[in-house]
């Protein structure tokens, strides 16, 4: 997940203008003690942690927090949360003419934006027979659409099912079945994968989108909105906020991906999770309350890198801009020089995705020398870049606060985010946790482990979700009293910071030492020739496992694997030293995310041995 959304405080400058912030003293200590921070830095230190969650999450106040009791437990939440999905669509309404999603010629406001979303809730209620709890499946690539139907399928009551556009026909089939969903939006190219499909689906009914003409038995999707008035509203339907409401399938290691049932609740809460990370990284950094105010002369706009149905697309950019009245601009696939075209011409602010986008990004403007100076974000999720490309990012663009977070599905996106000066201090972690989840660091055995120590990262709070559908010994394993088990290696530090060390599962033991795949990945990445490396375990007949990388070069690079084991031989202990790197020109596979496809390339070269042996 990538530390995105809105840094600019939106919620907090939206009390300030409305006169509601309580304790005026405290805010006017920040005030002071950030200014006198940028005088003499040296007397005046920045505020705690402690300090700005006191402040901003105090009674009255935007970043309020409540106790509350989900499923038996009392768990922290955020108090101003919108109640559903539907309230945050109705608050949207405010942003008016404002353009909100941008797709190459094609302008959408808040104000046409909300008129099609309001009409075609209305026409999965009335026509489609719709009802509360109901799945409703999204099968298309980002389109304005996309945008369109998931917060109408979430307005009509219905559960909605994000489906990877990048499936093909069988786990297309999957989805569908697994989920139950009984309606289907879909662009051409999924219409045609649905076609493939021999076997009897829960499909009832099927919205076409950008068709030239509707395929027989499917319904237009325009058709939906184009007789709808202006004055259209959502259906008035009572929604809360543990009812379910999302769907969103993993990635899958093994086997089939598992689909994870999201509540309103869940959703909602990452709409304030993501400005307060903004604003705390802000006040951190020397920034006070007036630079916030500051930020609000401007609309934000954020180029759409990603897909939205993973959660850092649709939770991270897709809600961070609904939210907060931003401008969203789609992509119709990533292509370096078309991000620079429109960073420039829609002065974009906010850019996030993998770091090999961010370093394509940068090789091709050494010759488009395009306009980056509206840039002031730039987020990564998972690990952090490597020390080469964060001094390349702040040479080309110096207006620019870097950070980096660290959310999954199971999470509904952000768990903690790492910005500006604290990430410049602390590159190689993820940042603290929100101020309403719970991190802990356990053993095998799920006891607790001291700061420092490494084990499994363990999660809780108003983002985690309630299971995995229709799972429930897979949610048993995975879930224990309200904690997510994350299948992440970590370590927290005394002061609150999280480290990710690996994958539990991509952990490689060679002759008893545990060795980290993202670590060696990060060594590797640190020479100037390399773009991507994945680094994986084959079978060692005496060691157990051997560490061995594939490694993606520059188009000019001319290193060798020997080259760059001697290259990481001087950064890690002998024994994480790879015994095999294979170099390639040609790209790693990777996922809608831009992350290798790790399961794949090691199937690859595992062959490539024994075909060798």
């Amino acid at each position: 997940m990538t530390g995105i959304g809105s840094t600019d405080g939106l919620c907090l400058l939206i009390a300030i203008e409305k006169n509601t912030m309580h304790s005026p003293l405290k805010l006017l200590g920040f005030i002071v003690r950030s200014e006198l921070h940028k005088r003499f830095p040296k007397i005046a230190p920045r505020p705690s942690f402690d300090d700005i969650r006191s402040a901003m999450c105090a009674p009255g106040m935007p970043f309020e927090i409540e106790h509350v009791t989900v499923e038996g437990r009392s768990i922290r939440s955020w108090k101003k949360a919108a109640p559903s999905m539907a309230a945050l669509v109705e608050a949207s309404l405010k942003y008016g003419e404002a353009d909100f999603i941008v797709y190459g010629d094609e302008r959408l406001s808040y104000a046409e934006h909300y008129r099609r979303v309001s009409a075609v809730a209305q026409q999965l209620v009335q026509r489609f027979d719709i009802k509360k709890g109901d799945r409703v499946a999204i099968a298309m690539r980002n389109y304005p659409e996309w945008s369109i139907a998931f917060w109408a399928a979430a307005a009509a009551g219905a559960v909605v099912v994000p489906l990877n556009a990048w499936w093909l026909s069988e786990e297309l089939e999957y989805g569908l079945q697994d989920s139950g969903a009984t309606l289907v939006f879909a662009d051409a190219e999924r219409l045609e994968r649905l076609r493939e499909i021999k076997s009897n689906l829960p499909i009832t009914h099927i919205v076409a989108v950008r068709c030239e003409d509707a395929p027989e038995g499917t319904t237009a999707i325009e058709s939906l909105w184009q007789t709808a008035s202006e004055g259209a509203r959502l259906p008035d339907l009572a929604l809360f906020p543990e009812d379910n409401a999302t769907l969103f399938y993993t990635s899958g290691t093994t086997g089939f991906p598992k689909g994870t049932l999201g509540t309103h609740r869940n959703f909602c809460s990452a709409a304030l999770t993501m400005p307060f990370s903004g604003v705390q990284g802000i006040l951190r950094s020397g920034g006070t309350l007036f630079d916030l105010m500051g930020m609000r002369k401007t609309q934000r706009s954020i180029l759409l890198t990603v897909p939205l149905f993973h959660v850092t697309g649709c939770h991270g950019m897709l809600l961070g801009s609904l939210a907060n009245g931003g401008k969203i601009v789609m992509m119709h696939k990533w292509e370096p020089r078309v991000a620079l075209e429109l960073i420039e011409r829609e002065q974009i602010n906010t850019f996030s995705g993998v770091p090999s986008m961010v370093r394509q990004l940068l090789d091709v403007n050494e010759t488009e020398l395009r306009d980056l100076s509206t840039v002031t974000n730039i987020g990564y999720g998972g690990a952090p870049a490597p020390p080469d490309l964060l001094r390349r990012i702040a040479a080309a663009m110096p207006a620019v606060g870097a950070s980096n977070g660290w959310g999954i599905t199971e999470t509904s996106a952000g768990i903690a985010t790492n910005s500006r000066v604290d990430y410049a201090e602390k590159p190689d972690s993820v940042g603290v946790a929100s101020p309403v989840c719970d991190v802990k660091v356990v053993n095998e055995a799920g006891e607790p482990l001291a700061p420092g120590e490494t084990g499994e990262l363990w999660v809780r709070g108003p983002n985690v979700v309630k299971g995995y559908w229709h799972k429930p010994k897979a949610t048993a394993a995975a879930f224990t009293d309200g904690w997510f088990h994350t299948g992440d290696l970590g370590k927290i530090d005394d002061q609150g910071f999280i480290y990710l060390v690996d994958r539990l599962k991509d952990m490689i033991i060679r002759g008893g030492e545990n060795i980290y795949c993202s670590e060696v990945e990060a060594a590797l990445s640190d020479h100037p020739e390399v773009v991507l490396a994945c680094v994986f375990g084959l079978p060692d007949e005496v060691l157990g496992e051997q560490v061995c990388a594939a490694v993606q070069l520059a188009p000019t690079g001319t290193v060798s694997g020997q080259g760059l084991r001697e290259f990481v031989a001087t950064r890690l202990a002998a024994y994480k030293v790879p015994e095999r790197v294979w170099t390639r020109a040609d790209s790693l596979p990777t996922g809608a995310t831009g992350k290798v496809l790790k399961k794949e390339v090691k199937a690859h070269y595992a062959d490539l041995e024994k075909v060798n042996q």
